[in-house]
């Protein structure tokens, strides 16, 4: 699995307080002695609200003293992730998503991964502010 998989496995995946549009509430078992229930009619499939990136890694780092500076610095975001913050871990971050802005590791290419990260994090569902990755 690649590091952007895994960082968006551990986003769009996190544990959530909403209930998908449309849901309905479980039914309880009908008595023994009833008649059959009718069959239902088939449902359309629900569609998942938006994940809120900002609100899920706020959650994140609420739980895990502040999170450090996770909303401008790829290493902050990779540690809340729990996941590889390492010189490597980027570069091949980097090779993944096309960012070579600067030499690896240097904060102009850290600031341009964090950005390409939460552009793609946007582009696959995720509600992103504009200033993470503008």
């Amino acid at each position: 699995m690649s590091l952007f998989s895994k960082i968006m496995d551990k986003i769009f995946h996190a544990p959530r307080a909403t209930t998908p549009v449309g849901a309905a509430p479980s039914a309880s078992a009908a008595p023994a002695n009833s008649a059959p229930a009718p069959t239902p009619a088939p449902t359309p499939s629900v569609a998942m609200p938006p994940v809120d990136v900002e609100a899920v890694l706020a959650s994140m780092a609420e739980m895990d003293n502040g999170g450090g500076n996770w909303r401008s610095s790829i290493v902050d975001l990779l540690k809340l992730l729990k996941l590889d913050s390492s010189l490597e871990a980027r570069k091949a971050l980097a090779d993944e998503l096309g960012v070579h802005a600067a030499e690896p590791g240097s904060a102009e290419q850290n600031i341009a991964l964090h950005r390409a990260v939460m552009r793609r994090l946007a582009e696959n569902g995720g509600l992103v502010p504009d200033s993470f990755y503008r």
